[in-house]
């Protein structure tokens, strides 16, 4: 059974930076594309980032190029989202999910691709 399981969320004042983590276990004979999405208070579910599964390609959503940087440990299946220059409209719970497409180079920005789902983690920044 694979599991996702994202930390490194908190409180953090604007301008400031957080780090989130999301590790996948349950596969170690597969490495999984892995995506960042995100979810504020009364609007829908958007993309974030999303890394290859060899790590060699990555994409962002418009909002946050420039800021954060996803990057990935593949002897772990572990994957990180550097999340610098943090904006109140940042404010969301960020959720973490694995997908095995068949180019270890690519990854997707829809989220329906995506096979496996961490529980999320509440990123809070105050202006």
């Amino acid at each position: 059974q694979v599991q996702v399981v994202e930390s490194g969320g908190g409180l953090v004042q604007a301008g400031g930076s957080l780090r989130l983590s999301c590790a996948v276990s349950g596969r170690s004979d597969t490495t999984y594309a892995m995506g960042w999405f995100r979810q504020a208070p009364g609007k829908e579910r958007e993309f974030v980032a999303a890394i290859s599964r060899n790590g060699g390609s990555t994409y962002y959503t418009a909002s946050v190029k420039g800021r954060f940087t996803v990057s990935r440990e593949n002897t772990r299946n572990t994957a990180y989202l550097q999340m610098n220059s943090l904006k109140s409209e940042d404010t969301a719970v960020y959720y973490c999910a694995a997908d095995r497409p068949s180019l270890p180079g690519t990854a997707t920005s829809k989220a329906e691709n995506y096979d496996y789902w961490g529980q999320g983690t509440q990123v809070t920044v105050s202006s």
